[in-house]
């Protein structure tokens, strides 16, 4: 399924597809895994739950979402993010509502 990769320290994104679940865990390089909703399409933002504590690193923040730090992913969801699908949102648009911090 499509998903797009946020990485902060280059500020970059990159349409990618992934499998499931144990790719986001992989490409976001930790297995504590929170998620947030991006816009109301569905989209959600896949980031390492203890970002917070670990700290360091660059942080980026999408529209109103507590900023994050460390690579992230925006997938489609379906069923309150329990299914994963293709990302609704486009990587110009997204593009367009991040912020590096």
């Amino acid at each position: 399924m499509k998903a797009i990769l946020i990485v902060p320290e280059t500020q970059s994104m990159a349409a990618i597809d992934i499998s499931g679940r144990e790719d986001i865990a992989r490409l976001i390089g930790f297995d504590t895994i929170e998620s947030d909703a991006v816009g109301t399409a569905g989209d959600r933002l896949f980031f390492d739950e203890e970002c917070f504590l670990r700290g360091g690193g660059v942080r980026f923040q999408i529209d109103s979402i507590v900023p994050v730090s460390g690579k992230a992913l925006v997938v489609g969801t379906a069923d309150d993010g329990k299914v994963l699908r293709d990302v609704v949102t486009d990587i110009d648009s997204l593009r367009s509502r991040i912020k590096y911090l």
